[in-house]
């Protein structure tokens, strides 16, 4: 067997592992799909309440509705917004079985390498096959492959409470009592929220979404008690664009966030940043940390950490990566993602060519991709592999193609911190008046294949902290 015959491995039976198998198998090639979890959609199960804020339209691959189609499979309603859940039972498992021959469950990838190869080996590297090291059926197997795509996802290693990217002391300790993401308030979950204090830490959608949820317990529990722990000093940052996204599900979330604070239906902790996390004497949680420049404790019953993710690197250890310092995401996407820098309208698309490692035919796509960056959407991972795919077949024009047209957040909600010495005279905080022309600036800039320099109009002072019997005070 050469290498030119042995298959694409892919890491990971998620939306974006399948949509590249389905990919792969189109251009002529064998796909091989190593999925860690029992079943398609592993991670999607794990936040299956949760409704999402892209329509079907975004959420299934072209190439892999074609592919089911040919099983007589009818794609969902385009405006329809899917549940978690629903997006596992409608297409995943379908496109699962469409694939079956190519799948494999519970198979956890923990290595990748080069034949007889470490990282330090560079004459005839290109040559050799990938080697993938599998723990399998309570057993370790490797498997050969032309070219490795991961995209195993983040969601399994998640930010953690602490403000400086450690977990907070006491973190660990304090486990039983924290859970990351968006647990299942209203449901499996309920017994563990209602009528308790819960501190919610994160200021992205997940955030919004465990608040909107913890606040609907309230209303038929109303011993139950909600704090909102951010870090960032504007608080309208973490609402988004509003009535003003492309995405009205999206927007909602904001809409409905603000409404919660304004109700005082939710206490504001901001900006705070969590230092340490100890037991109270009756089993509680005591967090600790600077609010604006001050100590300041608080207690709650329970902890929701939404913080965020980041990718877990370490099968990759052998393979030569090329990654953005403080991104962790793939080096030449680093400057269009960077939340420091942008947050105007959407990320340009982008491809196998800005994806590309030192080792050749390596790619990692998906949300893994973006590394800790937040604002990857599920359509920008069809793309990603729909170009990996092309150029995994030498097909470079498609590769370098963009099929692809993103929604527009409708916020400038960051004052930016430019990567370069010299940014657009949009970067240092515009008037109010001044942000639709210099968002429009940013967009043209990013169309023409440049990252953008963001903008956002200088932030208001925020007075906040409604909270364990502070005076309320006006939410800016």
């Amino acid at each position: 067997m050469t290498v030119s015959t042995l298959p694409v491995a892919i890491i990971g039976a998620g939306p974006v592992g399948l949509a590249a198998a389905a990919h792969v198998l189109a251009r002529g090639e064998t796909p091989i799909v190593l999925e860690a979890g029992p079943a398609a959609g592993h991670a999607v199960r794990q936040w299956h309440h949760v409704q999402m804020f892209t329509p079907w339209q975004y959420c299934v691959d072209r190439q892999a509705a074609a592919l089911l189609a040919t099983r007589g499979w009818k794609h969902p309603p385009l405006d329809d917004v899917p549940t978690g859940g629903e997006l596992v039972a409608r297409y995943l498992e379908p496109l699962a079985a469409a694939l079956a021959t190519f799948v494999r469950f519970n198979a956890r990838v923990v290595a990748v390498t080069r034949l007889n190869s470490d990282k330090v080996r560079t004459a005839g590297r290109e040559a050799l096959p990938f080697v993938l090291r599998i723990a399998e059926e309570g057993t370790v197997r490797t498997i050969m492959a032309r070219a490795v795509i991961d995209a195993s996802g983040t969601w399994f290693s998640p930010n953690p409470a602490g403000a400086d990217g450690l977990p907070a002391i006491g973190e660990a300790e304090a486990a039983e009592r924290i859970v990351a993401g968006i647990p299942d308030v209203l449901g499996t979950d309920r017994s563990i929220y209602a009528g308790r204090t819960t501190a919610v830490v994160g200021s992205g959608h997940s955030a919004l979404n465990a608040l909107i949820e913890l606040a609907a317990l309230r209303e038929v529990e109303p011993g139950t008690r909600i704090l909102w722990m951010l870090r960032k000093e504007n608080i309208e940052a973490a609402f988004g664009g509003e009535a003003a996204d492309a995405l009205p599900e999206r927007g909602e979330l904001g809409i409905q966030g603000r409404a919660l604070v304004e109700s005082g239906a939710v206490d504001v902790v901001a900006p705070f940043r969590v230092a340490s996390i100890g037991r109270t004497e009756t089993g509680g949680l005591h967090i600790a940390g600077d609010h604006a420049g001050k100590p300041a404790e608080f207690t709650a019953d329970r902890m929701i950490v939404a913080t965020g993710f980041r990718p877990d690197l370490a099968m990759l250890r052998e393979v030569r990566l090329a990654l953005d310092p403080w991104l962790e995401c793939a080096e030449k996407i680093g400057p269009l993602i960077d939340p420091n820098e942008h947050s105007c309208g959407t990320v340009r698309p982008h491809g196998a060519v800005e994806l590309a490692h030192p080792d050749k035919d390596f790619y990692i796509a998906g949300i893994k991709s973006y590394g800790r960056a937040p604002t990857f959407l599920l359509a920008t991972g069809h793309e990603q592999v729909r170009s990996i795919a092309a150029a995994l077949a030498g097909d470079m024009e498609a590769a370098r193609r963009v099929e692809l047209d993103l929604p527009e957040t409708g916020v400038c909600s960051s004052q930016p911190t430019p990567r370069s010495a010299v940014a657009s005279s949009c970067c240092g905080g515009p008037a109010p008046a001044a942000v639709d022309a210099c968002c429009a600036s940013d967009a043209t800039t990013k169309a023409a294949g440049e990252a953008g320099c963001g903008c956002a109009p200088e932030p208001e002072p925020v007075v906040v902290a409604a909270c364990c019997g502070a005076k309320r005070e006006a939410v800016a």
